[in-house]
C-alpha cells in the first residue's frame, strides 16, 4: 500500500471537456482499486465537486491561491498532476511529482508566434524539471518530449487513456435531424480539427449529410459555413453544438462512418470511442491517430478534394466487404481502459513511495 498521493483533478470543473472527463475516469478507478486507502488519496478538487469520487477518499478544495502560495505538500509522499498545463504545485522537494503530458500540439497552432510557442517550452521544461517521473498518453506524445524538451534522463512511462463510453439502451435519444445517412464527427471546432476536408466527400455523395459536434461558437466555424453555402451542401451539413452523452451515442451507433482528420492529436477518445461500437473510421495518418486507429482503420494521406473522396469510398466498399474488420476495431478498442490506465499509475505510486526513485 502507498503513503499519501495527492492528485490533482481541478479539471473536474468542467466535466465536458476532454481533460475534465480524464479526471473523473481515472479519479474513479483509482478510487476502485483498493478497499484500504481511506488516508492514502486526496483528490484535489473544485468544492462544487465534493465527494465526487465518494467517502473513501480524503479531499482538498481549489483556491485560487494555490496558483501563488503553494499547498504545503509535508504530508504527501507522492504528487500527480494529471496534465501538462497544471497551476498547482507540491510546496516540497521532498514530494515526488508525477507530471502528465497530453501534447504539444501549441507547437503546430498557425496563430502562435514563434516566440509565445518558446515561452509555453520553457514554462514546460521547468515542469519536467521539477518531476521525478513523466508520463505521455501517446508513444507519439513521447517521441515529441524526448524531441523538443530535455528530460535528462527521467523516466517516461506512456499509459493510454481509456474509453468512456457507458451504454445503457434505456439511456439513447435521436438527434433531428437527419433520418438519411450520415457521417459523424465531434470536437471543438477549430482549425486543428480539419473538419472543412469532409465536406467534398458531401458534395459528391449527394444523399450523405454530416453531422458535427462539438462546441463551434468560433470562426473557424463560420468559415466552413460559408463554404458549405457555397459549395451548395447547407441543407446537408449540421452543427449540433455541445451534444449529451446520450446523443453522442446515438450518433455513433447510427452514422455510416466516423470520420477524424484531425491534424494534431496526443491521444483521439473519440476514435476509441467509434471503433468501440464497430463503425469504419477515416482519419488523418498524422501524429497519435495511427498509433490508436491501428491497420484496420482508413487514412487520409492527403487532404485534396480527389483523394479525400476516393479514399472514403474505397474504405466504405472495403468495409461492406470485410464484416470481420468491424469486430476487430471493436477488439482494439477495448484494450483501452480507465481500469488499465489506473493499475498503471497505482503501479508508479508504490514504485515512488516504496522505492523512492530518487
Amino acid at each position: 500500500m502507498p503513503k499519501s498521493i495527492f492528485i490533482e483533478t481541478e479539471r473536474l470543473r468542467n466535466l465536458n471537456s476532454g481533460l475534465g472527463q480524464v479526471c473523473l475516469q481515472l479519479g474513479k478507478e483509482i478510487t476502485n482499486i483498493s478497499e484500504n486507502i481511506e488516508n492514502t488519496i486526496y483528490f484535489y478538487i473544485p468544492e462544487n465537486k465534493n465527494r465526487i469520487f465518494g467517502e473513501k477518499v480524503q479531499y482538498k478544495f481549489v483556491s485560487k491561491w494555490h496558483k501563488y502560495f503553494k499547498i504545503n505538500s509535508k504530508s504527501y509522499d507522492v504528487w500527480h498532476c494529471l496534465h501538462q498545463d497544471s497551476e498547482y504545485f507540491p510546496s516540497e522537494k521532498s514530494t515526488k511529482l508525477i507530471l502528465t503530458i497530453h501534447d504539444l500540439n501549441f507547437l503546430e497552432r498557425p496563430d502562435y508566434s514563434v516566440a509565445k510557442k518558446a515561452k509555453k517550452l520553457k514554462v514546460l521544461q521547468q515542469k519536467i524539471n521539477r518531476a521525478d517521473v513523466l508520463t505521455t498518453i501517446s508513444e507519439f506524445t513521447a517521441s515529441e518530449v524526448r524531441k523538443h524538451l530535455d528530460v535528462e534522463n527521467k523516466e517516461i512511462h506512456v499509459i493510454y487513456n481509456g474509453n468512456s463510453l457507458k451504454i445503457d439502451p434505456n439511456e439513447i435519444s435521436e438527434i433531428p435531424p437527419p433520418t438519411e445517412d450520415f457521417i459523424f464527427s465531434i470536437g471543438i471546432v477549430q482549425a486543428k480539427k480539419n473538419f472543412h476536408v469532409i465536406l467534398p466527400i458531401i458534395q459528391q455523395n449527394p444523399d450523405l449529410h454530416f453531422l458535427i459536434a462539438g462546441d463551434n461558437d468560433t470562426s473557424y466555424a463560420d468559415g466552413i459555413q460559408e463554404m458549405i453555402e457555397e459549395m451548395g451542401i447547407a441543407d446537408r451539413v449540421h452543427f449540433l453544438g455541445i451534444i449529451t452523452e446520450k446523443h453522442k451515442i446515438w450518433a455513433y451507433q447510427n452514422c455510416k462512418a466516423f470520420v477524424f482528420p484531425s491534424l494534431s492529436e496526443g491521444f483521439g477518445l473519440p476514435v476509441v470511442e467509434a471503433m468501440s461500437l464497430g463503425k469504419p473510421i477515416f482519419l488523418s495518418n498524422l501524429t497519435s491517430l495511427p498509433e490508436i486507429g491501428g491497420e484496420d482503420a482508413y487514412y487520409f494521406e492527403d487532404f485534396s478534394p480527389e483523394n479525400m473522396v476516393k479514399i472514403f469510398r474505397e474504405g466504405m466498399a472495403d468495409f461492406e466487404k470485410n464484416p470481420q474488420k468491424s469486430e476487430r476495431l471493436q477488439q482494439r478498442a477495448a484494450q483501452f481502459t480507465w481500469k488499465k490506465a489506473a493499475e498503471a499509475y497505482w503501479e508508479l505510486y508504490l514504485r515512488l513511495t516504496v522505492n523512492g526513485l530518487r
